[in-house]
């Protein structure tokens, strides 16, 4: 599968992956940051975005579509930055592909299995909720979306998705319906049998509940290699919270400041 990506920067390659629910356009201001001393691709995944849709959404087909893209660029030792969803792509990928990267940033995600979160499901029902044949406002979509999930910023990181076909037509650049048939697999472990001795780094969000304390004991037995670290205050959303404590993280791990303000 072809994604649609973002691009920045020369030299090493970094490829930032998204979470459910998000787009590129999400890690534009630290992608453009890291771009100072990287060549940064922030990639739409399958079913988001501008990237191609399709009924199948599993951590299999979009670790696939990663390897994909970095055979295509000819990208050689990147480093893979992965949010929530994207982050348990990016540890599928260096568990079964470990020589094809250099390093591996996972922010605010563990290796386990999650149960069904109330909040994505709230999402969903929102957005199939909305008849686009009914519905031509961006104000009326905005309304029923904030009425089902009351945080605003959750809203508003949602309503990113709502775009434009023509003059009269709004539609979703998700692809609802397959990830609600699917968000069973969102929720997975990480069930390869492999370990992987790269150098890692997870970042928690301090105010989420993501990483517990007991996943640092698993995170391990996968990466030996595993350093961890907490940004206090910050929700599972750690790039919106707080994106220049964010890039100081970066900046100490990869041993380049990422600390350019555009």
């Amino acid at each position: 599968m072809k994604l649609f990506y973002r691009h920045y920067g020369e030299g090493q390659p970094v490829i930032i992956l998204h979470g459910i629910f998000g787009i590129s356009d999400n890690w534009v201001t630290i992608g453009r940051r890291l771009a100072e001393k990287f060549e940064v691709f922030i990639l739409d995944q399958r079913n988001h975005g501008q990237s191609p849709h399709s009924d199948t959404f599993n951590y299999f087909a979009l670790a696939e579509d990663l390897f994909e893209f970095i055979e295509d660029h000819q990208l050689t030792n990147p480093i893979l930055i992965g949010h929530s969803m994207g982050g348990k792509v990016a540890m599928n990928f260096a568990l079964e592909h470990p020589h094809r990267i250099d390093r591996l940033i996972v922010v605010d995600i563990s290796v386990r299995a999650y149960p069904a979160r109330q909040q994505h499901m709230d999402i969903l029902n929102a957005m199939l909720s909305i008849n686009f044949d009914e519905i031509s406002s961006r104000e009326d979509v905005e309304k029923i979306i904030t009425d089902s999930v009351k945080s605003s910023k959750i809203s508003q990181f949602i309503l990113k998705n709502l775009y434009r076909i023509g003059k009269s037509r709004l539609a979703w650049r998700l692809n609802v319906d397959a990830i609600y048939n699917n968000i069973e697999n969102v929720f997975e472990g990480i069930e390869l049998p492999y370990t992987s001795d790269i150098p890692a780094l997870f970042v928690k969000g301090g105010a989420s509940d993501y990483i517990l304390d007991e996943d640092y004991k698993m995170i391990l037995k996968k990466f030996p290699n595993a350093q961890f670290t907490t940004i206090n205050n910050a929700s599972h959303w750690v790039h919106a919270d707080a994106p220049d404590e964010l890039c100081s993280k970066f900046s100490g791990f990869l041993a380049k400041d990422c600390d350019y303000r555009p």
